[in-house]
Formats: C-alpha cells, structure tokens, sequence
C-alpha cells in the first residue's frame, strides 16, 4: 500500500513527515489537484518516466527526503471538476488565497500572494447541482468571500434569478464590506458573517499584522446587523503583551460592537506561519519539535510573562462578559428600513430567538432571562412580517407555560397564514390535546402522517379517546 500526504500540515512538514515516520511514502506541497492526479497515473504506470520529473511532490531518495520543483498555481480554477456533480456536501469556495497577511495563517504561504476565482456560473451552477440533491444551507468558507465586491453580487443575483431558496454563512474582512453587497448577500440567503476581530487592543491586532482599525470594525459590525445578518466576532487571546488590560480593552469593544455571536481562540502557533518561524528561531528549535506529539503549541507555553493560569482566566473573563451582555446586544438591535427586506427581517428575529429558545444559547448558563428575550423577538419578528418561525415559537412558550388556550390563539394566527405547515398543525394540535379536545387534535396530527412526531401525538389522542369511550374504534 502506498501512502500520500497533502494539505497545510503536510505542506510545510514535508521533510518532518517523511524523515521519521516511514508510513509516509509522498507528499504532495501545495495546491493538489493536479499534482496527486500526475502522481497516480505515475505510480499507476510502467514507470517509464522519473519521478523527479512530477512537480510539487517530496519523497525519499538514497535513505534521505527530497522535493521536487515547486508546481505552478492553477490558472483558471474553472478548470477543475464540478465536484457537486459526484458528491454532496456543504462547504463552499469561491476563491483560493486571502487580501490578508495576518501572521497566525498559513492561508498566504500555502496559497501564495494572489487571490484567484472561481467564475460566478461555476460557483452558483455547484450550488445549484447541490440544492438539486436537497441541500439548503451553505458554508461558504473562503478566507474572505467579499474580496472582489462585483463577483460577490453578481452571484447573489443568480441565485436569486435561479430561485434557489437557500441560506448560507461566509467569513470575510470587515475592510471588505459595505452597504451594497451587505443587501444583495442578505437577499440571497446570508444569515451570517465571521469576522476576524482578534482584539481589542491595537497594539496586539498590530503585532499580528491584522491591518484593521476599531473604526473599521465598529462600522462593519453596525452595517452587518443592520441588514439582518448575524455577525459573528472571531477572537484570539494569549498573544505577546497580553495583560488584563488588553482584556479590558477587548471587552469595550465587544460592548462597543455587540455581535451577536463570539468564538474566542488562545492563540495556537502553526507551521507555515510568521508566528512559526518566529517560535524555533526563539526558541533554537526545529520542526522535530513534534516528535512530542503535540496536538498543538499554544503561544503561550513559550512566553514567561504568560501563565496558564493567567490564560485560563482571561478566557473565563473573555466569555462571561460576552454572555452577560448578550441580551442587551439583541434589545439594542436597529434594522434597515427597506420594505423589501421586511420578510428577511422577520426570519432574522426569528433565528435569534430560535438560539435562545432550544439552540446553542439555550444551553449557556451565563445568559440570564433567556425565555424573556426569546418572547421579545419572537414578537418583534411578527412585527415585520407573518413567519412561521416566530408563531411556533410563541406557541411552544405558551405552552410551556401552561397556558394552553393562548398558545392555541398564536398558533390559530399562523395557521391563517401557513396553513399546510407541518409544525404549526402538530403545535395546534399539543394545544388541544391539553385543553382535552382529542378528536380536533386528532384530525390535526392525521393530515401531517409523515411527520413522526404527529404520529406519536395520534397514538395518544386514539388512547384518550378509547379511555373515554370504549365503543371508539
């Protein structure tokens, strides 16, 4: 059996992987496709060709690794398959590289200085193939999606022709956006954006080479949430001069922004970065520094100013003051007044609500009076436009409460306007079964017998009712 390495990892480690661990039999540098594809028709072959004459691979020669030339970036990535056309999956990429030359990622080196796309009918036709299949929600999981703004809405405006109802989320640059692509994204089916903060301190976003001012964030932020996106803040923590007041000044700006989703990273050292090449040279080390088989090397761990118990609590630190303030981000919302967004508005409150309700915000702890903000944009999401969502939910929060008649009366609305929907039907028909009225519940769960749960309910209601008369067949 022969065994190939590739991707990022493999990439910068290539002489690491193959002097020491004789599993490995090639690496293949960079960029893939072509490469590994040249590989397999080699050793696939009589051989009649060297294989030094494959570009962008490594292997041992004599007892000792080597590498070949560097293979060329792949012009015109149109070329490539369509993989939709023979898997399904969810992950995206419209484009190859970043604007950016933070010195946490590997992205630059691995995938050179230059941005390089994908053709917007390339892209949108891989979409299309995928929602074919079934799939309606999308990662678009390009470094930073919004790079070249005119492709972005172009693409926008292809899904839309295309009526492909769908919903996606992307990571981007808050240097990369503005109010014009924020609309045609959010029309297309954006519900969310990921943007790289790193910190509230300038002078630590510096030293990582981000390149972004707090005015740059600050607007970002605003204009995103204002077109009914989630913005999500990517933070990292533990990096050189970290102190509790680089923390403070974090937390002002996770209070001046208010995203309504945060994610915060210690900050990890990765082969093919500066901040890499920076720790051996520090340090007097060399790649064999993962024979420790270290799942990772926090920065951290090489820095005597910091401790772990230090880190620790700038996380715990980090995170509460994210959470106890995340109910007065929601209440502080302020959506665009554009009429034609007002349905995608509703769908916005409606998704928060939904993950302080029973998604990943219902689960935290630290988030104080989660059933009251819930009811609060439930509410405010009917307030723009009739939405499932949003009557369910005040239905169910009803009924939790006891309250089985007001639920009913929710739930009559949304089924004034949603009448074939599926959950709207089976919550009307919980509301009725707990006001003792089976037979009306009943003829609800037996129109929706696809849905297991209707059949659960069903079961229950024939159950009530044989109790009641023996005679009910």
């Amino acid at each position: 059996m022969t065994i190939v390495f590739g991707g990022i990892g493999a990439t910068f480690l290539w002489r690491h992987f193959l002097t020491h661990f004789r599993e490995v039999d090639y690496v293949v540098i960079g960029e893939g496709e072509y490469t590994f594809l040249n590989l397999i028709k080699y050793l696939d072959s009589d051989r009649p060709q060297a294989i030094e004459t494959i570009k962008g691979i490594a292997f041992r020669h004599g007892g000792r690794a080597i590498r070949t030339r560097e293979t060329e970036a792949i012009g015109c990535l149109d070329d490539l398959p369509v993989p939709a056309k023979y898997f399904s999956y969810q992950h995206l990429s419209l484009t190859r590289g970043c604007a950016g030359k933070c010195n946490f990622c590997g992205s630059p080196r691995f995938w050179g200085n230059k941005v390089r796309f994908h053709s917007v009918g390339y892209f949108v036709d891989q979409i299309e193939h995928l929602y074919r299949k079934g799939s309606r929600f999308f990662y678009f999981s390009d470094d930073t999606f919004t790079v070249n703004q005119k492709r972005v809405v172009d693409i926008c405006k292809k899904i839309i022709e295309k009526e492909l109802d769908i919903t996606w989320s992307a990571i981007s640059r808050v240097d990369y956006v503005n109010a014009e692509i924020l609309y045609w994204m959010r029309k297309a089916g954006c519900i969310q954006i990921s943007y790289g903060v790193e910190s509230g301190s300038e002078k630590i976003r510096n030293f990582l080479q981000k390149k972004i001012t707090t005015a740059k964030i600050r607007k970002a932020f605003a204009l995103t949430q204002s077109y009914g996106i989630m913005a999500r803040a990517y933070f990292i923590y533990g990096c050189p001069q970290e102190s509790r007041q680089t923390i403070d000044e974090t937390i002002a700006l996770i209070e001046d922004i208010k995203p309504l989703s945060a994610i915060f990273y210690i900050l990890d050292i990765f082969p093919g970065t500066g901040l890499y090449e920076d720790f051996k040279h520090r340090l007097g080390v060399s790649d064999d520094i993962w024979l420790n088989r270290a799942e990772d090397i926090m920065y951290f761990e090489t820095d005597p100013n910091l401790t772990r118990e230090m880190i620790l609590d700038f996380g715990q630190k980090l995170r509460s003051a994210f959470y106890e303030r995340l109910t007065g981000f929601t209440e502080a919302l302020q959506l665009i007044d554009r009429k034609d967004l007002y349905p995608l508005h509703a769908d916005f409150y409606s998704r928060l609500a939904m993950t302080f309700d029973h998604g990943d915000y219902s689960r935290i702890d630290a988030i104080k009076h989660k059933e009251n903000i819930t009811e609060k944009l439930y509410r405010r999401s009917l307030t723009y436009y009739p939405n499932a969502r949003a009557y369910l939910g005040l239905g169910i929060l009803n009924q939790k409460r006891g309250a089985y008649r007001e639920a009913g009366r929710i739930l009559s609305q949304g089924l004034s306007q949603f009448p074939g929907d599926p959950q709207l039907n089976i919550g009307m028909g919980v509301s009725l079964m707990n006001l003792g009225e089976y037979e009306q519940a009943l003829s609800r769960f037996l129109g929706f017998q696809e849905e297991k749960e209707a059949v659960q309910f069903a079961a229950e209601c024939y159950k009530a009712l044989m109790i009641e008369d023996p005679n009910v067949a």
